[in-house]
């Protein structure tokens, strides 16, 4: 029975560790061979015997390395296997381009994915291209959503500014309301009645204001029919219709639309009735 732990190792006397000489050997450069286990990565049908095998089915494969076959520096292996019934050399690589598997010989694939050709056929400097067109155009959308995410902000803005102005003409119009309370003065009173007059007396320059105009335009024509050739006839003619301006002008002023002011009711003291009396206030 050996020792566990070596603790003393035998020299011979004639041991010279000169003579122990390092070699290399030589140097493999062909495709390199490992034995691996996997699983077939696609169904297939032996081209020999016409035996199916499944997509699955474990085999004990030879992976073959070789160094010069790349595409895009991305090393490709191939996978030697044999037919489960004929023993026939079955070989299939890996295909980085396609991310999928591609059959050399041997068998063949019982369903053949589908295949962009254009994309297949495509250059290398085509590829750049089209990646770089794909890129700007994906920056185009993003600069548009940006604008869109920006324009709706700006929408937000403006309404939110729009509410709080609404809210501060309602905050101003309960204090008025308030105030007008506490003073002991009717609202409708007080500010209904001022925005009647207000809106009236608009309205009583507004028809002022057309007065002048028609007649400023009236003078105008007056001038202009007086300065015509047959004067006498023009006299004569105009008088009917200067009495009729006249008898226009002389009229009274249109009534002013009744206001459709509501009617407030006064609240009925019924604590007077009651005997109940208030106190006066301190303050």
């Amino acid at each position: 029975m050996s020792e566990r732990k070596v603790l003393q190792k035998y020299y011979p006397a004639d041991f010279d560790p000169r003579d122990i000489a390092r070699r290399r050997g030589t140097k493999n450069s062909g495709p390199r061979f490992q034995t691996v286990r996997l699983m077939a990565p696609f169904s297939m049908k032996c081209m020999t015997c016409g035996e199916f095998i499944y997509k699955g089915r474990k085999f004990n494969s030879r992976k073959e390395t070789d160094i010069e076959h790349r595409y895009l520096n991305i090393q490709i292996f191939q996978f030697h296997i044999k037919c489960t019934r004929c023993s026939a050399e079955i070989i299939f690589r890996t295909d980085p381009k396609n991310n999928d598997y591609a059959m050399v010989r041997g068998a063949v694939r019982n369903m053949e994915p589908w295949r962009n050709k254009v994309v297949e056929e495509e250059t290398v400097d085509e590829r750049l291209d089209r990646l770089e067109q794909e890129e700007a155009e994906a920056a185009g959308e993003e600069e548009k959503n940006a604008m869109a995410d920006l324009e709706a902000k700006n929408a937000d803005a403006r309404r939110e500014m729009a509410a709080a102005d609404m809210l501060d003409e309602i905050r101003q119009r309960n204090a008025r309301i308030h105030r007008s309370e506490k003073e002991g003065a009717d609202y409708a009173d007080t500010i209904v009645r001022s925005e009647d007059e207000e809106r009236a007396r608009q309205e009583k320059e507004d028809e002022e204001a057309a007065k002048k105009a028609f007649a400023d335009a009236r003078s105008k024509m007056e001038a202009m029919v007086g300065e015509g050739p047959d004067k006498s006839d023009s006299n004569g003619a105009s008088k009917p219709h200067e009495s009729a301006l006249v008898g226009s002008s002389s009229m009274p002023p249109p009534a002013l639309p009744t206001s459709f002011k509501r009617a407030v009711k006064k609240k009925k003291d019924f604590s007077a009735l009651l005997g109940i009396k208030k106190k006066a206030s301190l303050v």
